[in-house]
């Protein structure tokens, strides 16, 4: 499958294939705006939480962010038919109900950059879903890699018990359901050459709807506030809309495995921000542990590029479906 232009782009040979000179420059000027946006949009929900119950400002923000990448593929030209509904509707479920629910409660009840770092535990997970459902076995150094996380996220989540355990494991879970929606994307509409965004924009927009009827029936407080409103802002048109259209944009302009190294950055932009916003400085074995999974997420994405020489991607390429946060799938992901 190849990843379509950026907006406004003419269509390129595929994702992964190198540009020349200045596309490659304005590729990594996207990359690198897209680590800050993404980065970045941890602490916004974090912010977003003083004002909003996770439930309600997961389904506000998902309602914008399906109705911003309709309107992107809209200006893109893209077609706006949606893929399968079964597959997209299971889909929606994992990608944004599952990862978003989890994911706004962790951050609510603890850190922003230490909860954006578990997340990132997804190709983790991924590897071995990858493993068990799409027999893809992992090489001995992603085998490492797993085995340096699992040491990170021991010192990362902490002793059980407590606000800050239950945190570290629903960010964890986040993670967990991000991977699960990868394995089932690639089973079901990727593999068979549906469109990124267009699988993006419809999945949420299915699980939007499913996360507004759990916000209805469960109601929590919001107090519109402009914080929230300019919040919301953020995470629907800068971290969904231009995100994504950055993140299309950078695909199709250099190589995936260097794309998706590159959006590694994410995780440390959402650290170093929290502490820098929100006075939220890791303690020692916090700081220890985060570098075990930064250093194995490097590990990771190494080896995937090492397995498959010239190959675009690898499992350590970028992953293609992330509301708005980066990278990394398997390779059968494009072709």
């Amino acid at each position: 499958m190849t990843a379509a232009a950026g907006p406004g782009e003419p269509a390129r040979a595929g994702a992964g294939d190198p540009a020349p000179g200045g596309g490659r420059a304005g590729a990594f000027a996207a990359l690198v705006l897209l680590a800050l946006v993404w980065g970045y949009s941890w602490v916004v929900i974090k912010v977003a939480t003083r004002d909003s119950s996770p439930l309600a400002l997961a389904a506000l923000r998902s309602l914008m962010g399906a109705a911003a990448l309709l309107a992107v593929l809209a200006l893109t030209r893209r077609p706006l038919r949606p893929p399968p509904f079964g597959p997209t509707l299971v889909l929606g479920f994992l990608q944004t109900v599952g990862f978003s629910v989890p994911q706004t409660v962790a951050v609510s009840l603890g850190g922003a950059g230490r909860i954006a770092v578990l997340a990132y535990t997804m190709p983790f997970w991924i590897a071995l879903l990858a493993w068990a459902f799409l027999g893809e076995r992992p090489t001995r150094a992603r085998l490492a890699a797993l085995a340096l996380a699992a040491v990170g996220l021991s010192l990362v989540v902490g002793p059980l018990g407590g606000r800050s355990a239950l945190s570290g494991l629903l960010g964890v879970a986040s993670g967990l359901f991000w991977a699960a929606s990868s394995v089932w994307a690639i089973r079901t509409l990727l593999g068979r050459g549906y469109d990124l965004l267009s699988v993006t924009a419809w999945q949420m927009v299915w699980g939007s709807a499913v996360l507004a009827g759990l916000a209805l029936a469960f109601p929590g407080h919001v107090r519109w506030t402009p914080t929230l409103v300019a919040a919301l802002a953020f995470l629907g048109l800068g971290g969904t809309a231009l995100g994504w259209a950055l993140w299309t944009f950078v695909l199709s302009r250099m190589p995936a495995t260097v794309a998706g190294l590159g959006s590694l950055a994410t995780p440390v932009v959402g650290v170093v921000s929290a502490a820098v916003q929100l006075g939220e400085l890791p303690s020692r074995a916090e700081l220890a542990g985060m570098g075990c999974i930064v250093i194995a997420l490097l590990v990771n994405a190494r080896a995937g590029s090492a397995r498959r020489p010239g190959a675009r991607g690898g499992a350590g390429g970028p992953h293609p479906l992330s509301p708005d946060r980066g990278p990394i799938l398997p390779a059968r992901t494009r072709r």
